[in-house]
């Protein structure tokens, strides 16, 4: 998982070639904390076709902002600089993430 802030943001997802998977989450964030390493799984399984990155929100505030990131947990996935799929905090279950990579995999 490569780590992103605001500034290596835009390089790492917005002007990234292919599909980038991007895992949005706080310290403070419960819910991500306990599927991070399900996540991290999921990076080392897929991650041969897609980017998988994440940003720690207090990094990058304006960032997940403009990517309409407004609860967490929330995972986007962006092909091309666009974004495509998301999973927000209402169906942020390990399935529902893993059936959004697999559909781009």
């Amino acid at each position: 998982m490569i780590e992103l802030d605001k500034k290596n943001f835009d390089e790492e997802v917005m002007e990234a070639d292919g599909y980038v998977f991007v895992d949005f989450w706080s310290e403070s964030c419960e819910p991500c904390k306990a599927l991070m390493p399900k996540v991290h799984e999921l990076a080392d399984k897929y991650g041969d076709k897609i980017k998988f990155t994440s940003l720690d929100i207090t990094k990058g505030r304006r960032c997940a902002i403009k990517c309409g990131v407004l609860g967490l947990p929330a995972m986007i996935m962006f092909e091309d600089g666009e974004k495509l799929d998301v999973i927000n905090e209402e169906t942020a279950t390990i399935e529902n993430i893993e059936e959004m990579i697999k559909k781009y995999y």
